[in-house]
């Protein structure tokens, strides 16, 4: 009962938090929630450059991957759980954009100077991600939220940072290696959940 309430109400109950936190703030402050970011127009200029440090460092990482010692990836999905995954991991970039960079980058932007606003923006990413992975993987989405923090500065709205966040959960399915996942993601690809 516990791990389906884990497994399932949980994550919904966050991802709806995150969605529609920051636009009740922005509503109850009767600020617009342009003024934080939360718009997902992007240019021409912010698609290329997305586009570019995507590429950069994922086909970096997938060199890593490809070569990680005890692991044969990338790993082989059958096409209806790839699908799913993947929307999956649209749909959490969305929701993880809008709070991270949409809502709690601007507010430590106010108190700080931009480089303070990316690591403790970072760092709150990273520690957010402690139920569904390990230390270690906190520490590589510790500089990817940096990644996506710099986007999001640069461009002045989450679009850019939502492509490259999506890009990289999509890309997780085939090459994140096994050890990083959570004992409970573990389990479940053992068959014991």
């Amino acid at each position: 009962m516990l791990a389906a309430l884990l497994k399932n109400i949980l994550p919904a109950a966050v991802g709806i938090f995150f969605a529609c936190f920051p636009f009740l703030w922005c509503r109850a402050r009767g600020e617009s929630p342009e003024s934080y970011g939360l718009r997902l127009g992007v240019s021409r200029a912010g698609f290329y450059e997305c586009a570019a440090v995507t590429f950069l460092i994922l086909t970096t990482l997938t060199l890593v991957s490809i070569n990680w010692p005890g692991e044969d990836l990338p790993r082989r999905v059958g096409l209806t759980r790839a699908l799913k995954m993947a929307s999956d991991g649209a749909g959490a970039a969305l929701v993880e954009e809008i709070f991270f960079r949409g809502w709690l980058q601007p507010m430590l932007r106010k108190k700080f100077r931009a480089a303070a606003a990316v690591i403790l923006t970072s760092v709150v990413f990273a520690a957010a991600h402690v139920f569904v992975a390990q230390v270690s993987f906190m520490i590589a989405v510790f500089f990817m939220g940096c990644v996506m923090c710099f986007l999001r500065e640069r461009h002045g709205d989450i679009a850019t940072a939502t492509l490259f966040h999506a890009a990289g959960n999509i890309w997780a399915i085939w090459f994140v290696p096994s050890h990083f996942f959570s004992l409970t993601e573990w389990a479940e690809q053992l068959g014991l959940l």
